[in-house]
């Protein structure tokens, strides 16, 4: 069996985080395997609390599983300090990770600043250059590039200079706030668009985590990046078309919305399953 690994923070509610991405690799086909880089106390109206992990503590995490069970994949969320950042970075260079994806999460969907600036240097400086395909939403396209993104000729634009300065494939989401459903993905100087079908399903909290583990679970199990890409997307139009409506804000996809086993039915009335 393949093996991904995801380094990110815990979300408490279960819908985004280290939750979904083990969530998403193991409906994927892939052993997951995780490294925590902080705890939140959170759920589908916001987060309340973060507790971040030492560098020490994320470095010991990474040492345990490169030295026993490899990653054929990892995917890097959400990681707010520079001396995380720099500690990633440290790791996966010294056991030689492959097919590394990174969500670079610095700002939310409506426009909030997620992390420090000095953990968006360390970010481009150090793990940027190391990723094997980077899936930024638009306002991260944006302080990529570092212009601003409005059409699609923009986000071509954008993507090539993000490609050029860091080495590496770009998918940059296009989203509702553009284009619907519709990603480019750029590399060595050529663009390629996935186009997809807007869902209209208010309820897509944790749908970059998702994304960018779908993925890396491809990746790890041998497809190339194109069909990476082409599979992820449709996974994650599937977890959204089951129309999953749990919280009292923007709630989770249902990740599970594929499986099918003796081990999903309920219980009935009478003690039996249904």
């Amino acid at each position: 069996m393949r093996t991904a690994l995801t380094i990110a923070g815990s979300d408490s509610s279960g819908g985004a985080g280290i939750q979904a991405d083990i969530k998403t690799m193991l409906c994927n086909g892939v052993y997951a395997m995780s490294a925590v880089t902080a705890l939140t106390a959170q759920n589908t109206t916001g987060v309340t609390g973060i507790m971040e992990v030492t560098p020490e503590f994320l470095g010991e995490q990474l040492d345990n599983i490169f030295t026993d069970i490899r990653p054929d994949a990892v995917k890097i969320g959400m990681v707010s300090s520079a001396a995380l950042i720099k500690k990633i970075a440290e790791k996966l260079k010294e056991y030689h990770a492959e097919n590394i994806v990174v969500d670079p999460v610095m700002v939310a969907t409506s426009g909030a600043k997620l992390i420090e600036d000095d953990a968006v240097s360390a970010l481009k400086e150090y793990l940027l250059p190391m990723a094997a395909v980077l899936t930024p939403n638009i306002p991260e396209t944006e302080v990529l590039s570092g212009m601003a993104v409005r059409t699609g000729e923009d986000m071509i634009e954008a993507a090539e200079v993000i490609s050029k300065t860091y080495g590496c494939a770009v998918l940059c989401k296009g989203g509702h706030q553009l284009n619907d459903a519709n990603d480019l993905l750029y590399r060595e100087g050529t663009g390629k668009w996935f186009y997809g079908k807007r869902i209209d399903n208010p309820n897509t909290h944790g749908t970059g985590c998702t994304l960018s583990s779908a993925i890396a679970s491809n990746l790890a199990k041998g497809f190339s990046l194109d069909e990476s890409v082409e599979r992820a997307k449709r996974y994650i139009s599937g977890a959204l078309a089951a129309m999953l409506d749990l919280g009292k804000g923007s709630g989770p996809m249902n990740h599970g919305f594929d499986l099918q086993s003796v081990f999903l039915g309920e219980a009935t009335t009478t003690g039996g399953q249904r």
